[in-house]
């Protein structure tokens, strides 16, 4: 009789043991899944990151006023006569740190403007809503970084980000997507 009692007892652990160690496969596959993801997009999670605690700390009207100033700055950036004197070349880093600092300040620039024509008391923007949009502002920054800042020379994206914004035909979309997205969320 104690024999049968240990045989079932025996049983009940290696079953338990079997369905730990399944347990422990599937979350050691969970973890590695997500923390490559995580690794795959990590510039484009940490400039989301950015852009919501800018918006979260300082509130929806100043957000509001970093994206559209992102537009204006883009497009004064675009004409800036004195850009060509110093060209972005991958052989050094130099110009291209003094195109992204340019943009930097004309974007700031039209921030201290927009920031005082737009009022956040009218405007609302849901939790979902504002990841939503820093997500679009991050990816206009990355699509903007690769195509005018030529930034894949010096920051090696991995190839799942590089297929997302490496590609001429997807500049438009990303560039457009922050201020689509301000048109259908904010109310």
């Amino acid at each position: 009789m104690e024999l049968v009692q240990v045989e079932t007892v025996y049983t009940i652990l290696m079953s338990a043991t079997e369905g730990i160690a399944q347990v422990g496969t599937v979350a050691t596959h969970t973890a590695l899944t997500v923390w490559g993801f995580a690794s795959n997009f990590l510039i484009i999670i940490a400039l989301t990151g950015v852009l919501f605690f800018f918006a979260w700390q300082f509130g929806r009207g100043p957000f509001v006023a970093l994206l559209l100033s992102l537009y204006a700055a883009f497009a004064v950036y675009t004409v800036f006569p004195y850009a060509s004197f110093f060209p972005i070349t991958t052989s050094s880093m130099t110009p291209l740190v003094a195109h992204i600092l340019l943009y930097a300040a004309l974007t700031f620039g039209f921030f201290i403007i927009l920031r005082r024509v737009i009022v956040s008391d009218f405007l609302y923007i849901g939790p979902v809503a504002l990841i939503a949009l820093s997500f679009l502002g991050a990816a206009f920054l990355l699509a903007i970084g690769y195509h005018t800042f030529l930034i894949a020379s010096v920051y090696n994206f991995t190839p799942t980000v590089a297929a997302l914004f490496a590609p001429a035909q997807y500049f438009f979309w990303w560039f457009a997507a922050p201020a689509i997205g301000l048109f259908f969320l904010a109310r």
